[in-house]
């Protein structure tokens, strides 16, 4: 009997957790590498999720994946020679 109560109690856990908002940036690539993998990985599509926000080396910086989800990288929040994140 406890271990039905149980599996309803988690069964109420799970419903009750609610979706995080992603949030997403725009991307434009600068660089010729850049824009290879713009072009060629990424589909032409400028959005881009922020998967984490993190701090490396005193700058702070993005996580990014492509919205197609076969591209990821590291991106200083003002952009840098290879990528500038639009507003």
């Amino acid at each position: 009997m406890p271990l039905l109560r149980l599996e309803k109690n988690l069964t109420k856990i799970k419903m009750e957790t609610k979706k995080k908002k992603s949030k997403i940036v725009c991307v434009t690539p600068v660089s010729s590498k850049a824009k290879n993998r713009f072009c060629n990985i990424m589909n032409n599509l400028h959005s881009c999720v922020v998967e984490n926000e993190k701090i490396i080396d005193g700058v702070e910086c993005f996580f990014l994946v492509s919205l197609n989800k076969q591209y990821c990288f590291w991106i200083p929040k003002v952009g840098n020679e290879h990528w500038k994140i639009e507003k």
